[in-house]
């Protein structure tokens, strides 16, 4: 089965990095954000239990580190139950296939999510028209190829129900990609993201290595559909979630969040929408 599995030939390192990478952050006892390069990574589980799912797998040529991040919160040779896909681009399965290899486990992303993880479709190409901040100049250089997972990419169930999650829920959120997706419990409002929205500005070096905090739309050089990504927005926000785990900079949680929430919907033109950009109709 393994002969199915491949990324596409545009699959490289992309050398850019944060302060923040190398750095975990326990944000709830069983939800565990750790930054690989410019990314977030999700553990979710109770580390007593050696039981967990990934959220995400990070950028490319960082499985090993995955899989030591897992073995350092959950025990030595743990293994996940599940892998979910909050969607398909580079920075979210770029170590996807090894761990798939080493941990033989199924991995779980929306429908409309599936041609671009079964070799049907590469993404739309960055567009780095849209800001002058030299991460949205580089964006042509990111991998855009469909990559594919064979056997082992899943549909996740359509009732909202995700598998080895109880109590989470997953919410379609389209905008950044097609089959993009959040996860909300509602009853402790740990919501976790994706790139719906994030908390630091993605186009800008400056503030990516710095990981400045900052209320931020979803990274406007892969964004193709911008009214399905404000609608997206707006329906977080109405779920009033208590905490946040974002695909791009720190967790925001409290006041805190419902502030800069209500201010990312209400100025959202201001605030995420592109000045330019070919993808804006």
């Amino acid at each position: 089965m393994d002969t199915d599995l491949n990324y596409g030939e545009d699959y490289k390192f992309i050398p850019a990095t944060s302060v923040g990478s190398g750095v975990g952050i326990e944000v709830l006892p069983d939800l565990y954000q750790y930054t690989i390069q410019i990314v977030n990574i999700v553990l979710y589980g109770d580390p007593g239990s050696k039981e967990f799912v990934l959220i995400d797998a990070g950028m490319p040529k960082s499985a090993e580190e995955i899989i030591s991040v897992a073995e350092d919160r959950f025990g030595p040779n743990s293994q996940p139950k599940a892998i979910i896909l909050t969607h398909g681009h580079f920075d979210h399965v770029g170590g996807i296939i090894e761990l798939i290899k080493h941990w033989d486990v199924p991995v779980y992303a929306h429908a409309l999510e599936m041609p671009y993880l079964t070799g049907q479709q590469s993404y739309p190409e960055p567009d780095p028209t849209v800001s002058a901040g030299m991460v949205a100049k580089m964006s042509p250089m990111f991998p855009n190829e469909a990559i594919h997972l064979g056997a082992y990419i899943k549909e996740i169930p359509s009732d909202g129900c995700i598998p080895y999650m109880p109590g989470f829920r997953w919410l379609h959120t389209p905008g950044h990609s097609p089959g993009h997706i959040s996860l909300f419990r509602e009853q402790d409002g740990a919501l976790i993201v994706g790139d719906a929205f994030v908390t630091v500005k993605q186009e800008s070096l400056y503030k990516v290595f710095t990981q400045t905090k900052e209320i931020s739309g979803p990274p406007q050089y892969l964004t193709t559909n911008w009214q399905a990504a404000q609608e997206s927005i707006e329906k977080l926000a109405a779920l009033k979630p208590s905490v946040a785990i974002t695909g791009h900079g720190l967790p925001v949680k409290g006041e805190e969040l419902t502030r800069d929430l209500k201010k990312l919907v209400d100025h959202f033109e201001q605030i995420a929408l592109p000045k330019q950009g070919k993808y804006l109709n």
